[in-house]
């Protein structure tokens, strides 16, 4: 399997750096410092996006089903709207749920 970073990398050099963080809603600078390996801050989010974003891997979500790790991240990222049943099954869920940001999973 493709290392993260190497697929990063490969997907700025067919685009950009700021298209591709702007596609994965991180900033340019995280972009390039991480492809320097001069990041500071924890990769793992960055990882997980460039995992879910561009080399298709999934996890499963106890109300989605499979679903792209992407996904998991926006779902996580949601605020609560009771508007919505579905909305609400996937809230509760992501609150304990193994494939939350952090854990061992994502």
């Amino acid at each position: 399997m493709a290392n993260w970073l190497e697929v990063l990398k490969a997907e700025c050099d067919q685009v950009s750096q700021a298209c591709v963080a702007r596609r994965l809603g991180v900033s340019g600078a995280m972009i390039n410092q991480a492809l320097k390996g001069l990041y500071k801050g924890n990769l793992s989010r960055l990882e997980t996006l460039v995992r879910g974003t561009f080399m298709q891997e999934t996890v499963e979500c106890p109300v989605l089903t499979r679903i792209s790790k992407r996904q998991c991240m926006d779902e996580q990222a949601r605020p609560f709207a009771p508007t919505n049943p579905q909305r609400v099954q996937v809230y509760l869920a992501c609150k304990d749920c193994s494939n939350r940001a952090g854990s061992r999973n994502v």
